[in-house]
């Protein structure tokens, strides 16, 4: 059994005796299920890094997974800038478990390979990460982090010089060179002088750039009392985030104590995922208590943010990720012009499978918006292919994740929560609430109701389900969804669109992508793809309707999630 074969091979003196120890126990074991799924692959370090279940196997996140990776990083580093002797990299951690034992893996080979590092003394923000690699000039950066997945996992995200995850040439040329290492090859004995601890003075540097995203000071000094309730989910954004809110101006923050905790095991949530209503609640108990404006959180590694309001009957409401989005930008454009710092040449970034919404609000403004693929590698990619000519004023995405400021290449909660904040004081300003502001974004541009369906298939039986439903879509593409007649196909594999009457078209995007679009009559748009990071196939469900008056808010939600019942059933899910 190949399994078996894999397992042996981590019995060796090469592993320590904990790894030996748990992989003879799963080899002793009659039932093979832990066995198999700890070793019937390799963990693909992908575009993106690693990120999987911790453990002893090939399939797991361990020291001796980091160190290869690592190796691999580094030995591409080396000859991705050869001949010189000044390369740096940032490496930093979040709250989980192992997360300070992997960064000092990682710190090790670094070094260990003639790459100097800068290694935060204590958790930080993903968003900081990014933002040291172009304070310090850096060729590259890790964060160890597994970002808003459960307790059993941590991740490894690898960044590139201007701060953003790497993409095409690098990713491929890492990839390649992480495949070469064995185990023998990595270099763990770190040399301590080539390791920098740094931490105060970057967070400093990093909370004066934060301050770029704000757009109108004047009305957060009128609103400094602005109620707001805070929780970091135990994460990394426990003392950033209140520090930026106060450099800000807002004087009237309160956390929420039990998770200020720092704690990789997350005790007050189920899931440290902020697009998970449940893990807002200790925050929403808390805001209620205190009659807060409103509640706020960031995930473990402070890239992700969650915003909840209030309704008109005083109910906490919970927004969506492309409510966020959608609202960021119309707050962007609006204040923007208004003060007068719009010059013409800015852009706005959203992701494919993100609210159309934001598209005719840029488009009614003068305002151009680019879309690109899930993840913000590539919000990052249109920033960088624009430096110096045009001017980046924020971008987003569905899960949670935005950017309102060029100085960070990935999603940044802390400017983003900040921001947020600032919105909320202007409505304050003018008598009214987000979810008022929401409710007169959709009287103007019209209903959109957005839906996330998460099929999970873990395993490996799991992976080829999803590799077939995939093909199935390809070989069989719907024509009705829900009552809806389908008009437009795109299929990013390809790069190619298909119209109703059968004309095609390329579809000009960097790089193909393994994700379907369907495009209805109705402007309904659903998008398919598996995750790259967990073990699921992801449908973004986008239904249109028209209200006319904030009242008809409760009628245009039911009847959007009537359609999407039908949606899902025409889908099979």
């Amino acid at each position: 059994m190949q399994c078996e074969a894999k397992a042996k091979q981590w019995l060796s003196p090469a592993f320590d005796e904990e790894t030996r120890k748990a992989v003879q126990e799963m080899l002793d074991n009659e039932d093979k299920t832990e066995l198999i799924d700890a070793f019937y692959r390799d963990l693909e370090f992908g575009t993106g890094g690693l990120r999987g279940i911790m453990g002893a196997g090939t399939n797991r996140m361990n020291k001796y997974i980091v160190g290869m990776a690592t190796q691999g990083f580094a030995n591409y580093i080396n000859k991705a800038f050869p001949g010189r002797n000044d390369l740096s990299v940032v490496v930093g951690h979040d709250c989980r478990n192992n997360g300070r034992m992997f960064a000092e893996t990682v710190a090790d080979i670094f070094s260990a390979n003639g790459i100097k590092v800068y290694l935060f003394e204590s958790l930080r923000p993903t968003p900081e990460i990014s933002f040291a690699i172009r304070q310090l000039g850096c060729q590259a950066g890790v964060n160890v982090t597994a970002s808003h997945n459960p307790k059993e996992y941590n991740g490894y995200k690898a960044y590139w010089e201007d701060g953003a995850q790497v993409l095409s040439p690098h990713d491929k040329g890492i990839i390649d060179e992480v495949n070469k290492v064995t185990i023998d090859d990595v270099k763990f004995e770190g040399n301590k002088e080539l390791i920098e601890i740094i931490g105060g003075e970057m967070d400093w540097d990093y909370l004066q750039a934060v301050k770029e995203a704000m757009v109108d000071q004047e009305v957060i000094l009128r609103q400094k009392d602005l109620n707001i309730v805070y929780s970091p989910m135990h994460g990394t954004g426990r003392v950033i985030i209140p520090e930026a809110l106060r450099s800000w101006g807002f004087q009237n923050i309160h956390v929420v104590p039990e998770q200020m905790v720092i704690d990789g095991n997350f005790p007050t949530v189920v899931s440290p995922n902020p697009e998970n209503a449940e893990a807002m609640t200790l925050g929403m108990k808390l805001g209620t208590r205190l009659n807060a404006d409103l509640v706020i959180a960031s995930d473990p590694d402070a890239d992700r943010l969650a915003i909840v309001c209030r309704n008109p009957k005083g109910e906490w409401e919970i927004l969506n990720g492309n409510q966020t989005c959608m609202m960021f930008c119309w707050y962007i454009i609006a204040n923007k012009k208004k003060l007068g710092q719009l010059k013409g040449n800015e852009f706005l970034v959203k992701t494919i499978v993100t609210t159309e919404l934001i598209k005719k609000i840029a488009d009614k403004n003068g305002v151009e918006l680019r879309d690109c693929y899930t993840g913000f590698k590539w919000i990052a990619n249109e920033i960088r292919k624009s430096e110096g000519v045009n001017k980046y004023i924020g971008g987003g995405e569905e899960s949670f994740g935005f950017l309102p400021f060029d100085k960070v290449r990935d999603k940044d909660s802390p400017a983003s929560i900040c921001l947020i904040c600032e919105i909320a004081a202007w409505a304050k300003d003018n008598g009214k609430t987000l979810y008022d502001l929401l409710m007169d974004i959709y009287l103007e541009y019209g209903f959109s109701k957005e839906v996330t369906v998460n099929v999970v298939k873990p395993g490996k039986t799991g992976a080829d389900e999803i590799k077939q439903m995939m093909t199935d879509f390809r070989n069989n593409p719907p024509t009705d969804l829900g009552g809806s007649k389908v008009v437009l196909w795109k299929d990013y594999q390809t790069l190619e669109q298909t119209a109703d009457d059968g004309s095609k078209q390329p579809i000009d995007m960097p790089e193909k992508s393994n994700v379907l679009q369907w495009f209805c009559d109705d402007d309904t748009k659903i998008s398919v793809r598996p995750s790259g990071t967990e073990p699921k196939i992801k449908f973004y469900i986008e239904v249109k309707d028209t209200m006319k008056c904030p009242g008809c808010y409760e009628r245009c939600t039911d009847a959007s999630m009537d359609k999407v019942e039908a949606i899902k059933k025409s889908l099979g899910l």
